[in-house]
């Protein structure tokens, strides 16, 4: 019975302090503090309205009914002014190139090419797709005398803006003069150039 009663105190002393330790406040949780929110880089815009002016280099080619065909380089300046309708950009532009428009197998050539287009495109943010179109005045030689005539112009481009004032790009153009300044013969001229502009 000693034993029994022993036992008992001993285990009621050893459980006295593991109850007194469960009533014990548990300790608070230690707050985790959430990361500094980190403010995203502003974007530039992508508002083409403006005022631009740059150059090209590119290269050309095509036929001359009768003669045959031509090719060589052309490149010059352009200048010109979008304005951004959101969605859409509308503009103009008038450029002056020259060229090395050789026909083959003759003297015959187109020495300089200006045009006067209108300008309609896509705005996809900072690049802006568009299609282009307007006259074209084309000067050379053709039969050993010097020409020039109006003719036609149309085409595609692409434009990037690659800072907020500078915008590089790509333009193809399909001209197009018939009867050239008299002499008989109907030209075609295709230029595909690189373009770098300015915007103020």
């Amino acid at each position: 019975m000693k034993r029994i009663l022993i036992l008992t105190a001993s285990t009621i002393g050893l459980a006295a302090p593991a109850m007194a330790g469960n009533l014990a406040p548990a300790p608070a949780d230690t707050p985790v503090m959430a990361p500094a929110p980190v403010a995203a880089p502003a974007p530039m815009g992508s508002d083409w309205t403006g005022f631009y002016a740059g150059g090209n280099l590119g290269y050309g080619f095509g036929e001359a009914t009768p003669g045959g065909d031509l090719d060589g380089v052309i490149g010059g300046l352009q200048a010109g002014y979008n304005y951004d309708l959101g969605n859409f950009v509308l503009g103009a532009e008038a450029d002056l190139s020259l060229a090395d428009l050789q026909v083959e197998g003759s003297a015959d050539q187109i020495d300089t090419i200006a045009r006067l287009k209108g300008r309609a495109g896509y705005d996809a943010g900072r690049t802006l797709f568009y299609l282009t179109g307007g006259a074209a005045y084309a000067d050379g030689d053709v039969g050993g005398a010097s020409a020039s005539d109006w003719g036609w112009v149309a085409g595609a481009g692409m434009d990037i803006m690659l800072t907020d004032r500078w915008v590089g790009g790509v333009e193809y153009l399909y001209h197009k003069f018939d009867d050239f300044d008299g002499s008989g013969a109907d030209i075609e001229a295709n230029t595909i150039a690189a373009r770098v502009n300015y915007r103020f």
